[in-house]
């Protein structure tokens, strides 16, 4: 070890009252004891002569001669069954924007962390230094077999959509854009819940977007597919219909036939759904005013939501709200979908992750918010929870949503053909 990877100092870095506000424990937490938040663990012992002869050379040689005949066989000597590489290009870091590669080295690292906690996975972040769709699709496809999976990370739309659709195509491993697919799972989970709890259903409601990136146009396509139909498009420029300029061929999937809407508050009045994936304070009081009774708003945008959550309490009570915010009631996150859904495709040798896992894993995730909590959440949170208008989701550190939603995911892929692997499930 050299130096550098010493610990500097004895305190508890996990103690936030060392610290007198959230950026000084963030830059602590990354620093110390070591840089960083992931390593290398081993998995077979290396403590004897023979223990080293059998893990590298002349022992290695027989695992290698047998994935040289058989390639399927790297599942059976090598970690590549339960390996995913986290990719990013680093333009499009959180909400934080383009910031390159290198700093989006936390977040990849951060996404590791998780995969490994939640989903028991070993998790490799790689930083692609371009912006080329060619030149991200190129590296992805040189070294995919590498893994079992690949989860792109925070790379820009509407490249992303490209980068994804032919990695997946020239690898038979699962390639996930969690911004969108992740997002996606997670918000139709909250949503069926939602609209249950007001009496309103997926196929009749009115829904409105606002977001015609990454996660908005994943979001629409997935609650499509479950039967959604009455859907309004918003990006910057207003509402999308044919016709209207600076609309790329992602955006017209929704675009709109006939309408004389071309705001936001054109477009939510008497909406049953408001779906926020765009900025801050976007959605005002009057227009939360004009929804229909019993509306529903996913104002999702981090770190600041479409519209402040106290004024659309106080402006209407009989709203359900949720957030990407961990501070509020019914969080939209995306921890509650990868570790596990990776979790079920690896199981299974999934070749891709499809409309049939991923709408799996809506019901395995919106279902556990209706089931009784365990104790042992409740004492985590120091909260009762109970489904309704303030739990539509079950929390990321209910243990039941490891198996609850991995199985869901891995019998999917079985039953639409795309397993490669058998799963005692």
């Amino acid at each position: 070890w050299s130096s550098s990877r010493v610990p500097k100092q004895r305190f508890n870095i996990y103690n936030m009252e060392h610290f007198t506000d959230l950026e000084k424990a963030a830059l602590a937490y990354h620093e110390y004891p070591v840089p960083g938040k992931t390593g290398v663990e081993l998995l077979k012992s290396t403590v004897t002569p023979q223990d080293l002869t059998l893990a590298y050379s002349p022992g290695v040689a027989f695992p290698v001669r047998a994935i040289g005949k058989d390639s399927d066989k790297a599942y059976l000597y090598t970690s590549k069954g339960n390996t995913v590489a986290v990719i990013s290009n680093g333009t499009a870091i959180l909400g934080l924007g383009d910031l390159g590669h290198i700093a989006s080295k936390p977040v990849m690292e951060g996404k590791c962390v998780l995969f490994k906690r939640f989903g028991n996975i070993d998790a490799v972040d790689v930083l692609i230094n371009s912006r080329d769709v060619d030149d991200i699709v190129k590296t992805c496809v040189l070294i995919g077999d590498t893994y079992g999976g690949i989860n792109l990370e925070d790379i820009k739309a509407p490249e992303c959509f490209e980068v994804e659709r032919r990695v997946q195509e020239a690898l038979n491993i699962p390639v996930f854009h969690d911004d969108q697919h992740g997002t996606a799972i997670v918000t139709a989970s909250a949503l069926v819940n939602a609209l249950e709890i007001q009496g309103k259903t997926l196929e009749t409601a009115k829904l409105v977007c606002i977001g015609a990136g990454a996660a908005g146009i994943a979001c629409l396509r997935l609650l499509k597919s479950m039967g959604a139909s009455n859907i309004t498009l918003l990006d910057s420029s207003g509402v999308i219909y044919e016709g209207r300029e600076r609309v790329n061929k992602y955006k017209a999937e929704f675009a709109l036939k006939k309408t004389e809407h071309r705001t936001l508050s054109d477009a939510i009045k008497g909406a049953d759904v408001f779906l926020g994936v765009a900025g801050p304070n976007l959605l005002t009081v009057d227009d939360l005013k004009s929804m229909a009774p019993n509306a529903i708003v996913f104002a999702c945008s981090n770190p600041d939501p479409e519209i402040n959550v106290e004024d659309a309490l106080k402006a209407r009570d009989d709203i359900i709200i949720a957030t990407g915010r961990s501070d509020y009631p019914n969080q939209v996150n995306n921890v509650l979908c990868f570790p596990f859904l990776f979790r079920g495709a690896l199981d299974v040798r999934a070749s891709v992750i499809n409309d049939e896992m991923k709408i799996a894993a809506v019901k395995a995730i919106s279902g556990l918010a209706k089931e009784p909590v365990p104790q042992e959440v409740t004492d985590l949170y120091k909260t009762k929870f109970e489904f309704g208008k303030q739990y539509i989701l079950p929390t990321p550190l209910d243990p039941r949503l490891l198996h609850a939603v991995s199985t869901a995911v891995a019998q999917a892929a079985i039953d639409s053909g795309v397993a490669r692997a058998p799963a005692h499930l």
